[in-house]
C-alpha cells in the first residue's frame, strides 16, 4: 500500500486534477490520497489558504503582509477558486458551495475560527476531488479526519497528533478502494478543527503512512525531486536520487522548504521510504528518502538561509555562567523570536535569529537582555545568510571544512561565523547576505560538482 500527498500546485486547476487521477489510476497500490487546499491559478497570486486566514482575521493576515486585500476580496477569492474547480472538472458541486459559504459565515472565538476557516480548503478539496474520481469511474470515498479519528491536541494552529490517533487509523487498511483525505487539519478531544503549522498535509500523510504501515510515502509536487541546491541560484543543479532521514532533517532545517519537517519522523520509525515526484513529471523517479545509503559522495547538498541576524553578547566569563544562554533564549521566546544556533566561548556568546521575528521587537529584546546579563557589548548584526553543506560521506573525508572555506577565500568572501554539527555531516558558514550568492556557487563548484564520487567512494570504503 502506497499513501500519497499531493500539494497545492498539483491542484490549481482541472488539468492538475486529471495528472492526479491518472497517477493514482496507474498503480493500484496507491490507494490513501492526502490532499491540500486548491494552489496559485493565474487569476490570483495568493494561495488559498491565505485567503482563508484573512477571512478568519478580519483582514489583518495580509494587512500584516502590507496587501491590500480585503476579507470580501479573500471570500470572494475562495468561492470562485472552488466554483471555478466544480465547473471545470463536470461534477455536481452546487450543495458544496453552499456549505463552504456557510462554513465562512460561521462565528467562533478567534482562535478556533482561525483554524477552522483555515482547514476549509483542504476539507472541501477533498469532497471535490473524491466527487472528481468517482466520476471518471474510481472506486473512491472520502475519509475527514473527525471519520477516521485523527485526534490532535488543542494547540491551535500548531496543533499535534495525540497517541490514539494511530490505533484509530489502522482502520483505514480495512477499507476498501481510494480513500481521499485532506491533509493539514485534525480534531481535538472536545471536537473542535486545529491545524497544523502551515505545510501540514505533508505531516497528515506521514502519519497515515505510518499507521497503516505504507510501503512507500509519495509526496507529490511540482519538481523532480530535491536538488542539490536551490537551481534558481545554481543552473546546473541535479537532483538528489537518494538521502537518508538525517539528511533531509538537517538540509530542510536550513532553509530547504520542499518537506514538512516533522513529517518524516514516524516514517522514520518504521523505515517507510519517502519518495518526493513531480506531478507533472511522473516518469522521473524523484528523491527518495530513507533510513540508510552508502555515499558516494562528500556533501549531498547545499542549504541556503536567508533573513538571519545575530544578537551577540560579550562579558568576562559569560560563556561559563550556568544558564546565560538559556536567559537569552528564554527572552527570544517569549518575543516569538525564532533561533537557529548559539555558539558561546568563554567571554562571548551568540545567538543566530530569524531576522524578520527580530526587527520590529528589537529594542524591547536588547533592554530585557541588558537587565538580565549586563553584558559589556551587546550588538545586533543582520542581513545574515547561512550556508549549510550536508552529507553523510564527510564524516570519512578529513578536511572538507577547510575545502570550503578555501573556495570562499578564492572569491574573498570572509566568513562571519562558522559551526560544524556534532555528527559531522553538516556545517555552517554565515556571511553577509551581498555574498550569498557568488558563496552558494563557490561552495557547490568546490564540494559538488568539482568533487570525484568514484575516487570518494573509495576513500570512504577504506574508512569502513
Amino acid at each position: 500500500m502506497r499513501t500519497c500527498t499531493f500539494g497545492g500546485s498539483s491542484l490549481a486547476n482541472a488539468a492538475q486534477l486529471e495528472k492526479v487521477r491518472l497517477i493514482v489510476e496507474d498503480d493500484p497500490r496507491r490507494r490513501y490520497i492526502v490532499v491540500s487546499a486548491p494552489g496559485r491559478d493565474d487569476n490570483d497570486g495568493e494561495k488559498a489558504t491565505d485567503h482563508l486566514l484573512n477571512i478568519a482575521t478580519e483582514g489583518n493576515h495580509f494587512r500584516e503582509q502590507r496587501k491590500d486585500i480585503t476579507p470580501k476580496q479573500s471570500f470572494d477569492s475562495v468561492m470562485g477558486t472552488f466554483a471555478r474547480l466544480i465547473d471545470e472538472s463536470g461534477i455536481d458541486g452546487g450543495d458544496l458551495l453552499s456549505d463552504l459559504k456557510n462554513d465562512l459565515n460561521s462565528t467562533l472565538d478567534m482562535n478556533k475560527r482561525i483554524d477552522f476557516m483555515a482547514s476549509r480548503g483542504e476539507h472541501y478539496h477533498a469532497k471535490l476531488i473524491c466527487r472528481y474520481f468517482q466520476k471518471k469511474g474510481m472506486h473512491a470515498q472520502v475519509m475527514m479526519p473527525e471519520d477516521i479519528g485523527l485526534i490532535v491536541s488543542d494547540d491551535f494552529s500548531n496543533a499535534k497528533v495525540l497517541p490514539e490517533t494511530y490505533d484509530n487509523l489502522k482502520k483505514l487498511g480495512k477499507m476498501d478502494g481510494i480513500i481521499v483525505i485532506p491533509g493539514y487539519y485534525g480534531v481535538t478531544k472536545g471536537g473542535d478543527v486545529a491545524v497544523f503549522s502551515r505545510g501540514g498535509s505533508d505531516l497528515t500523510g506521514g502519519e497515515v503512512a505510518y499507521a497503516i504501515n505504507a510501503d512507500v510515502y509519495e509526496n507529490w509536487t511540482d519538481t523532480d525531486g530535491i536538488y542539490q541546491v536551490d537551481p534558481q541560484f545554481v543552473n546546473d543543479a541535479r537532483v538528489i536520487p537518494r538521502l537518508t532521514y538525517k539528511e533531509i532533517r538537517l538540509l530542510s532545517s536550513k532553509g530547504f522548504d520542499v518537506f514538512h519537517f516533522d513529517a518524516m519522523i514516524n516514517c522514520k520509525k518504521r523505515n517507510i521510504p519517502i519518495n518526493i515526484r513531480n506531478t507533472n513529471n511522473p516518469s522521473a523517479p524523484g528523491t527518495l528518502i530513507v533510513s540508510e545509503r552508502v555515499p558516494e559522495e562528500t556533501a549531498v547538498g547545499i542549504a541556503r538561509l536567508d533573513n538571519v541576524a545575530y544578537i551577540y553578547l560579550e562579558k568576562d566569563g559569560i560563556g561559563e555562567v550556568i544558564g546565560a544562554t538559556k536567559d537569552v533564549l528564554d527572552i527570544l521566546k517569549e518575543h516569538a523570536v525564532r533561533t537557529y544556533h548559539y555558539p558561546a566561548d568563554k567571554d562571548d556568546l551568540a545567538v543566530l535569529v530569524d531576522q524578520n521575528d527580530l526587527i520590529s521587537k528589537a529594542n524591547i529584546i536588547r533592554e530585557e537582555i541588558e537587565r538580565a546579563l549586563n553584558p559589556d557589548v551587546l550588538e545586533m548584526i543582520y542581513n545574515l545568510s547561512i550556508l549549510s553543506p550536508v552529507g553523510i560521506g564527510m564524516k570519512h573525508n578529513p578536511g572538507i571544512l577547510a575545502q570550503a572555506a578555501a573556495a570562499l577565500k578564492d572569491e574573498n568572501i570572509n566568513i562571519e561565523i562558522v559551526d560544524q554539527g556534532p555528527g559531522q555531516i553538516s556545517f555552517h558558514f554565515g556571511i553577509q547576505s551581498y555574498y550569498a550568492d557568488a558563496a552558494l556557487r563557490a561552495l557547490y563548484q568546490s564540494l559538488i560538482a568539482d568533487a570525484p564520487a568514484s575516487e570518494q567512494s573509495v576513500r570512504h570504503k577504506k574508512n569502513e
